[in-house]
């Protein structure tokens, strides 16, 4: 079973966050890398720079959004591995900067990486 939770960067850490991955592609504004206390920053999983700016946190493009970013992380099949790996062995939790808590990168990641078949699985 995946253990996959979100959680603002901005928020203290616990223990029960487990594994803390920050899944932006820029660093949070105003956080130091001590204060952050994160195990991992993968930036790449990120939504590329251009996808970033289109969406501009617009609840109104969320659909889009959605797309659009699901096709970015279909080519990064093996990083989705890594943390599907992870997160079957301990808590992971996906660490993000945006203000709204419900249209942003790491709930799309949440749902892919929970979703029963990776990318490697259905190549076979």
């Amino acid at each position: 079973m995946v253990q996959v939770q979100l959680k603002r960067i901005y928020e203290p850490p616990q223990k029960s966050d487990g594994y803390r991955v920050l899944v932006d592609r820029v660093w949070p504004r105003g956080l130091s890398k001590d204060a952050a206390q994160i195990d991992l920053w993968m930036k790449d999983i990120a939504p590329s720079t251009a996808l970033r700016k289109w969406f501009n946190h617009d609840p109104a493009r969320w659909v889009g959004f959605q797309e659009k970013y699901r096709a970015e992380l279909r080519e990064l099949g093996d990083k989705l591995d890594e943390l599907r790996a992870r997160a079957k062995k301990e808590p992971v939790t996906l660490l993000y900067g945006a203000k709204d808590t419900e249209h942003n990168q790491a709930v799309v990641l949440r749902d892919v990486l929970a979703e029963k078949r990776s990318r490697s699985a259905t190549r076979r």
